[in-house]
């Protein structure tokens, strides 16, 4: 019988460690699939900072490097410009990208690093017990918004993707999800489309992930994955906010 489906080479076979029901192992699939697909494992080096992402090192069949939380694009920005020929990638929560990273994630952009940044947002802190992030929906209950976020007093959730898109060094930004089939599919597609711009010398690429995350949302498996279909794509619409015509 033709073997259709298996582990991509670019994964061990360390079982993930995430949370039943969350899209972190989906996404690090595609991720994995992608670096198949291209043929770049042996030259790629992936980075890895504080939250869910930080076992990353153990799943991943390729050098991966720890960096201090938010500090992954500096981090990435280093080995990329020590070793241009390899393929650096960053892979981060919305904590990391939209909170204490903010300054790292923004300048790299704006410089135009020749990296690519893959970017969780669950619109909540997932290792760290539940607080709210800069991308928690308001009126959203977490351990440090009981009653809801409230836009007066604590902001409005930040749209990373449509932000960095507006600084002219930005080469390719998109937003996916991973709620359900079709929308895994098209998100492969955007992941593989970050890689090339890299591979091809065009600069910086970003592509954010709208995940799930059933523990601290308090939500079955099923319920989590409605809850990004009904609750988060309608504030962050799914698209491609840049591209360069020559990975379109």
């Amino acid at each position: 019988m033709k073997k259709v489906f298996g582990r991509p080479e670019a994964l061990t076979d360390v079982p993930f460690t995430y949370c039943p029901g969350c899209h972190h192992g989906i996404a690090n699939r595609l991720i994995a699939e992608v670096i198949d697909e291209l043929g770049i494992r042996e030259k790629t080096i992936g980075v890895c900072p504080v939250g869910c992402s930080v076992y990353a090192y153990l799943f991943f069949k390729c050098d991966m490097l720890g960096a201090s939380h938010g500090r992954a694009p500096a981090a990435a920005t280093g080995i990329k410009r020590a070793r241009p020929n390899s393929v650096v990638f960053t892979y981060q929560g919305d904590g990391d990208v939209a909170a204490i990273g903010t300054a790292e994630i923004v300048h790299a952009a704006n410089r135009g690093e020749n990296i690519t940044a893959i970017f969780i947002n669950n619109a909540i802190y997932g290792m760290t017990g539940g607080q709210m992030a800069p991308t928690t929906l308001i009126g959203q209950v977490t351990q440090t918004s009981p009653y809801g976020r409230d836009e007066k007093t604590m902001g409005y959730p930040i749209k990373m993707a449509e932000m960095l898109s507006t600084l002219k060094r930005a080469t390719y930004i998109s937003r996916v999800a991973l709620n359900k089939t079709a929308n895994i599919v098209k998100a492969k597609k955007s992941i593989k489309k970050a890689f090339q711009t890299q591979l091809e010398g065009k600069g910086f690429s970003l592509v954010e992930i709208l995940s799930a995350c059933p523990t601290n949302w308090g939500l079955s498996p099923v319920e989590a994955s409605k809850w990004v279909e009904e609750k988060m794509i309608p504030y962050y619409p799914l698209g491609e906010f840049r591209v360069p015509e020559e990975v379109e």
